[in-house]
């Protein structure tokens, strides 16, 4: 089987661009063992060169039934539900282009495969930035961020990814490509396939190119960390909401992360302010004063001790460090994540961190031990009860055959089925990863 794979793709890929499983790097291999259903390692690890290579191999996959598992840099492969038995990792990591930035529109296109370190290094030269703040932030790529919708704290601000997608462009089932959207700002022709594929963790297609919305780089910034009891950081937090303030980040944070932090031992809030700097002394001081009020204390950072302290908690709670690690996603209608957060704190206040943004009751968790179902069971609950959802991650592979890790209770799995059969006939995307 393997030697008849390697022939076929020979037509249309040099022997640099089909590495087989023995050859894998190690580190390829590590992020597969949580991945792949049973340990069926795929046959090959295929880096097309180029977008027209990545079609051919798209259809002679397609052509032979062979299963594919779409990636990046792999950084997050082994997130959400494992893969049953893949014959292909397909990786756009060499596509790595810019296609065109329109730097008046502030709009630029991209291939998939571009490292976001890489292109922030180039939107910097022209005072621009991608606001988007992921998980591995300096391995990962565009695509694979958009396939697992991931970002971070500047989603107060800026929304989440598929507010900052204005068009894209992907490779079928068949090998064809399909676009949707555009390269301006107000878009409203075809399908909003942009939303559709954040999210879908590569089983709709792979994704080739991408048109994002860009935004200057802020004067100034400054960070604004409270700590106290739980209720009155939650009332602090109320009273941000109701403001007109315009904070571009603002997390509520565990007890634990905190005390990791070196910031206290209490509840916390993290706040960021990024505009001219006449703007953020202003709502710093408005924020100070409130503070005040509800006995919270209060710490004001800038520069480079700013920018470490978002970063340790980047690291702290969404970098898995241990085979035992596991890391989450949560979603949460905003005036019950305080209660969440207590909850995961009273079930494990030493070996868990966790922050939910103040807008949109997103949050991502780590809990560092072998923990019982039950807990996982209880923080999901809590979340279901409150319209929310506890996705898992990161685990490894017994935590997810007991643990369902998307626990998804809603009533859209039938339409779910019916838009991956359209997308995937015959079932050869990251088969198993969703429905």
């Amino acid at each position: 089987m393997d030697s008849a794979i390697a022939s076929k793709l020979e037509s249309v890929l040099d022997s640099p661009d089909i590495i087989g499983w023995e050859t894998i790097d190690i580190a390829w291999k590590d992020r597969v063992k949580n991945t792949v259903d049973n340990r069926c390692v795929p046959n090959y690890l295929i880096t097309p060169p180029n977008i027209e290579t990545l079609k051919d191999t798209v259809r002679i996959a397609s052509k032979n039934k062979w299963s594919m598992l779409p990636c990046g840099n792999g950084s997050k492969l082994d997130w959400g539900g494992l893969v049953s038995d893949v014959n292909l990792m397909i990786s756009t990591q060499k596509l790595n282009q810019v296609i065109d930035h329109a730097v008046s529109d502030l709009t630029i296109t991209v291939e998939a495969g571009i490292k976001l370190r890489e292109l922030q290094a180039i939107l910097r030269h022209h005072n621009q930035f991608l606001p988007i703040d992921p998980a591995y932030s300096q391995e990962a790529t565009i695509g694979g961020i958009i396939a697992t919708a991931d970002t971070g704290s500047w989603r107060q601000r800026y929304g989440g990814i598929r507010d900052l997608v204005l068009g894209l462009s992907f490779v079928r089932w068949d090998g064809e490509i399909a676009k949707a959207g555009g390269k301006v700002v107000k878009n409203v022709a075809g399908y909003d396939l942009m939303k559709l594929f954040v999210g879908s963790y590569g089983t709709l297609g792979i994704i080739s190119t991408v048109t994002f919305r860009l935004y200057p780089i802020p004067e100034a910034s400054g960070t604004l960390v409270m700590t106290g009891e739980a209720d009155d950081i939650n009332q602090m937090a109320k009273t941000l909401l109701q403001s007109g303030l315009q904070p571009t980040a603002a997390e509520m944070i565990s007890p634990s992360v905190i005390k990791t932090l070196e910031l206290g031992k209490k509840m916390g809030l993290m706040v960021q302010f990024q505009s001219i700097p006449e703007s953020i002394e202003e709502q710093s001081k408005q924020v100070q004063a409130i503070a005040k009020q509800l006995n919270l204390k209060t710490a004001f950072c800038q520069d480079e001790i700013e920018l470490n302290l978002w970063q340790g908690l980047q690291e702290l709670i969404r970098i898995s460090n241990t085979n035992s690690t596991i890391t989450g996603k949560i979603g949460i209608i905003p005036n019950q994540a305080m209660n969440w957060l207590m909850k995961l704190n009273d079930l494990t206040p030493e070996k868990a961190w966790a922050m939910i943004n103040l807008n949109s009751g997103i949050g991502q968790f780590k809990l560092d031990l072998e923990p019982s179902l039950g807990i996982l069971k209880q923080l999901r609950s809590l979340s279901q009860e409150n319209r929310g959802f506890l996705t898992i991650l990161e685990a490894n592979q017994s935590i997810k055959k007991q643990f369902e890790p998307w626990g998804y209770s809603g009533n859209a799995l039938p339409l779910m089925k019916q838009i991956k059969k359209q997308f995937d006939p015959n079932n050869l995307f990251s088969p198993s990863r969703f429905v």
